[in-house]
């Protein structure tokens, strides 16, 4: 089947050449061919990028310092929609990825759901490190550490996990964690990253931290009153304008913050969901933010938003 695959996809063999080669019928080639397709020994790309999306990209450009615009096409359901801009951050990664690199990865379902793209290039020598800590609750799809697994055995190279739990019940506690040497050399490596792969959330029954029950009911309700619109990394809270709020609950979790962003050379801010329109602007008023992926209906809604 992948002999047969690979004749016609990237050889360019018609189906009848490849049944005179290997001896077999036409119809028996086209059968395998679809069964290649069907269980993911060849994946279709679709590349999407109409004159309407060059529009939208020079516009984030313009409006917010964005180095790239990944628009994923508007698909609907939510986990389609995620596959969708999963597949859109996959192939930049497949472009600009290069041996030695070292990528930072965040939390959450849509950082994770790259790992599950088939990938059409494979690297010996990258690194995927944890940006934050781990937690029971997470499972494997939330799980910084376990993304990185995944991210490591799809594309290779290998995964660095941080050894400690990501929330902690208070500043004291996080400090002396953080000052800890494992803790310390795992984050001074993701602090050195060439690139980060963070998610963007926001306050809403669904997000990451509610999911979670890293805060409660009450404190989350006295972020939003104090302005918080969304967050980076499931906790870096900010308003509309970009600006940091959320006061010391940001200080109870263990990982990279906003300044750490800020020093590594290309962060990738993911977002599908259509209820993040307004967290996905405030995070690009953040200014660490290089390349966002996300909807088409997103785009066209932060536009509005920002009157752009």
């Amino acid at each position: 089947m992948s002999e047969v695959a690979r004749r016609y996809h990237i050889e360019g063999e018609t189906q009848d050449a490849i049944a005179r080669s290997l001896s077999m019928s036409r119809m028996k080639v086209n059968r395998l061919l679809r069964q290649a397709l069907s269980e993911g020994v060849v994946e279709v790309r679709v590349r999407y990028h109409s004159s309407r999306t060059r529009e939208i990209e020079e516009a984030f450009r313009e409006a917010f310092g964005l180095r790239h615009l990944l628009v994923a096409p508007t698909v609907g359901a939510p986990e389609r929609q995620r596959r969708a801009v999963a597949t859109v951050v996959s192939a930049y990664l497949e472009t600009n990825l290069r041996e030695g690199l070292v990528l930072a990865v965040g939390m959450g379902r849509n950082v994770a759901e790259i790992a599950r793209v088939q990938t059409q290039v494979r690297f010996d020598n990258l690194v995927f490190v944890a940006g934050s800590g781990g937690a029971t609750e997470a499972g494997a799809l939330g799980n910084a550490d376990h993304i990185c697994r995944a991210l490591a055995e799809r594309f290779g190279g290998r995964a660095e996990t941080l050894y400690a739990p990501a929330f902690v019940p208070d500043a004291e506690l996080r400090e002396r964690l953080m000052s800890h040497d494992t803790v310390r050399r795992t984050l001074n490596l993701a602090r050195s990253a060439d690139l980060a792969l963070v998610g963007v959330g926001d306050l809403g029954a669904d997000s990451h931290m509610a999911r979670m029950g890293w805060f409660s009911v009450d404190e989350l309700q006295a972020v939003q009153a104090a302005g918080a619109t969304g967050d980076l990394l499931g906790y870096d809270f900010y308003d509309d304008a970009g600006q940091p709020t959320g006061g010391n609950l940001s200080g109870r979790v263990v990982g990279l913050c906003r300044e750490d962003l800020k020093r590594i050379s290309t962060t990738i801010a993911i977002a599908s969901e259509e209820s993040k329109a307004r967290a996905i602007l405030g995070a690009l008023r953040t200014g660490v933010i290089d390349v966002l992926a996300t909807s088409l209906a997103n785009c066209e809604t932060v536009m509005r938003l920002a009157r752009i």
